[in-house]
């Protein structure tokens, strides 16, 4: 495949990345808050993806701002709203998977500085995200998707936000070890241990309502979640290959779309070097990494039939997600094997 712009994006080193650090503080508010898409507005998901970005081109004030908005702007429940502008919700619904990825950013925080009075500043915050998600936890092990503005809780399963709840609890848990909350440990064992087994094992359990298998996020984010059931990495390491890629330029975000987006193809890198499969993980790092514009910053996506980036929208934390999957792949921080190593010790 052939762009538009050849790319010099440099992924080998952190200042080959320096100049996304500065579109990405670039587009932070005063309030901490980081936009993600043209409107102004962003998800908590993707506003902590970007935060992590800033963390690891070195922007450390920026991203404790960043992780400072998130706990200014959490619910008495532990939640979360679905959108924001700024400070302001604009969608009322409550994910749970974004009621617990600030555990994962802040756990990067610490890894990146060693300092542990961070972990003691967000705490209580992270605890309250994690403890409103596990009120949401099916006996099955299984993790409901989503309450509405009114409280009901949609009885649906997603097995993507289930796998990054996983890796949000996991890092809960190392915190726990640094902080001595071992009581909090022992309940988040429980519940990891249940919801590894629900990823593990998910016919019947997830996507009650709608079936989201054309996704490729179905495919390899159980394997970011920590499942180590061997065949079953197989299977999802087969279909990613056989379904999802487009050689030579990335991983699609739908099977049946002519779509490469850059944040699915530096993910799925991620997965695969964890595998072990570092050839393949780096060449799918080198496929988003060219996905940009004149000036090394990357769009959404590449629309493989009409050959033309698309939509015309450079979220920053696609930026956020290219930089973590440059680090995992050449290891260029102490927090390099945040997603591709269990980050406690049973």
């Amino acid at each position: 495949m052939s762009f538009p712009h050849l790319s010099t994006l440099d992924t080998s080193s952190l200042e080959g990345m320096a100049h996304l650090g500065v579109f990405i503080s670039s587009m932070q508010k005063k309030s901490g808050a980081i936009p993600s898409n043209k409107n102004g507005s962003h998800d908590p998901w993707d506003h902590l993806e970007a935060v992590m970005g800033l963390a690891t081109l070195g922007y450390m004030a920026e991203a404790l701002k960043g992780l400072q908005w998130m706990k200014t702007n959490q619910n008495t429940d532990g939640s979360w709203y679905n959108l924001y502008q700024d400070n302001q919700a604009r969608e009322r619904n409550k994910q749970s998977n974004f009621s617990t990825y600030l555990s994962v950013a802040v756990w990067h925080y610490y890894l990146l500085t060693d300092n542990k009075s961070i972990l003691e500043e967000f705490w209580d915050s992270i605890e309250q995200g994690i403890l409103f998600a596990l009120t949401l936890q099916h006996s099955n092990g299984a993790i409901a998707w989503n309450m509405d503005e009114a409280g009901l809780v949609d009885e649906d399963y997603l097995l993507t936000g289930c796998s990054s709840i996983a890796k949000s609890i996991e890092c809960t848990i190392a915190i726990c070890d640094i902080l001595g909350k071992q009581e909090m440990k022992a309940k988040l064992l429980l519940a990891h241990t249940h919801l590894l087994s629900a990823i593990t094992s998910p016919s019947g359990i997830f996507d009650l309502k709608k079936d989201r298998s054309r996704f490729s996020m179905d495919w390899y984010y159980p394997i970011l979640s920590g499942v180590t059931e061997q065949n079953y990495i197989n299977g999802l390491m087969q279909k990613v290959q056989e379904v999802f890629w487009v050689p030579g330029t990335g991983i699609k975000c739908v099977s049946d779309e002519p779509w490469v987006t850059v944040a699915e193809t530096c993910e799925c890198s991620i997965a695969f070097n964890k595998l072990g499969h570092k050839k393949f993980a780096n060449e799918l790092l080198l496929n988003a990494a060219a996905i940009v514009d004149n000036q090394n910053i990357p769009f959404m996506g590449w629309q493989l039939d009409e050959e033309i980036y698309w939509p015309d929208e450079q979220p920053s934390w696609t930026s956020g997600a290219l930089i973590l999957a440059a680090d995992a792949n050449n290891e260029l921080t102490k927090a390099a094997n945040l997603f591709t190593s269990k980050q406690f010790i049973a």
